[in-house]
Formats: C-alpha cells, structure tokens, sequence
C-alpha cells in the first residue's frame, strides 16, 4: 500500500474512532455535558419538546430533572433546603430556625412537589430568561390537566416567593396565592 494510501486510511480511521466516542458519550448522558464555561448540549440525538417533556425526578421542593437529562428550577418560588448548603445556612440566619427544622421543612415541600409533578408529562412556559448563572433551565410548569405547577406549590403552603428580575411575569400572582396560603395556616405555615 503506498504511503499516501496509508495516511488517507489512518485519517478516516481517526474521525471514526472519534466519532464513536461523541457516539458513546452522548448516549451515556443524554447530550448534555458541563465545561468549564457552563453546560452545553451536543447536536446528536432526540430533540426535546418543551410542550410535552417528563420529569423524570424531583430534585427538591423546586427543582425538577427532566428527561432530556436537564435540571429545570421553577420561576417565581423558593421551598426551604433539605440538604447540607451554603444557603441552608444562610436561610438559618436569616429566619433564625435550627438547620433541622428547615430540612424537615425542605423535606414536606419536595414531598409535595414529587405527588404533584414526578413522572408526569409537562408544558413549560419560559419568561425573559431560559437559563441561570448554574445552566438550569429557568420555567413555570404546567400538568396536562393544566394545573399551574409553580402557583399550585406557592397556593398549597410549600413555598416562599424568589421574584428575580427580569422573569417576574406572575410575581403578583405568586404573592396573592402566598398570603392566602399563610393567612389559611395551609402546608408548611401550620
């Protein structure tokens, strides 16, 4: 075989040594992966309709993964910590609980949030944002029965408001459905 032979077939051997291990990696993690600069999806695969997407896992009281491998922060709420954390911390100094109580807090409202959406097939709606600074998809939720996912947490007792500008479209809302929530003792305000 001639030489230039030979390096044409060492070349295309190459790409396809390395296009099976894009291949196998892809598959091993959904398409998604994390570098330095953040999170980053590659082009092979399923793509996911964000019209009609599962949650596979609740994270916490705020915090869904979904099927396309991303974690998705609900827009608009804060439910108490249930792990170790600098925030959990700061939320002890802040209302001035034992780290305890707040994790048992943080407990119920991923309970609740897990009844409510884990394994179910979900509409997200997007405001300003798309992502957080951690590359989480930023959304308000929606049941196929069209329950308000992110207001029916806030509504039951299971959550605080977090309004972050710019995506405060339903901050007033949220805030109706959180003083009724306190004022009726519902969910963690008991």
């Amino acid at each position: 075989m001639k030489e230039s032979q030979m390096s044409k077939l060492r070349k295309r051997l190459g790409i396809l040594i390395t296009f099976l291990l894009i291949a196998s990696l892809y598959s091993c993690n959904n398409g998604v992966y994390y570098s330095g600069h953040g999170k980053f999806t590659l082009p092979l695969g399923k793509n996911y309709n964000y019209l009609d997407i599962l949650v596979t896992r609740v994270v916490d009281g705020d915090t869904l993964q979904l099927e396309s491998g991303e974690r998705l922060r609900l827009i608009g709420i804060d439910t108490p910590e249930m792990h170790e954390s600098d925030k959990l911390y700061r939320d002890s100094q802040r209302t001035k609980q034992d780290i305890q109580t707040i994790k048992e807090l943080g407990r119920r409202a991923y309970a609740f949030t897990r009844d409510l959406v884990e394994g179910k097939r979900v509409s997200l709606e997007f405001d300003v944002e798309k992502h957080d600074k951690y590359g989480r998809v930023l959304a308000y939720v929606y049941l196929k029965d069209n329950t308000f996912v992110n207001a029916e947490i806030v509504k039951q007792g299971y959550a605080s408001l977090m309004s972050i500008p710019p995506n405060v479209k339903y901050a007033d809302a949220f805030l109706k459905l959180y003083r009724q929530a306190r004022e009726n003792n519902r969910g963690l305000w008991k």
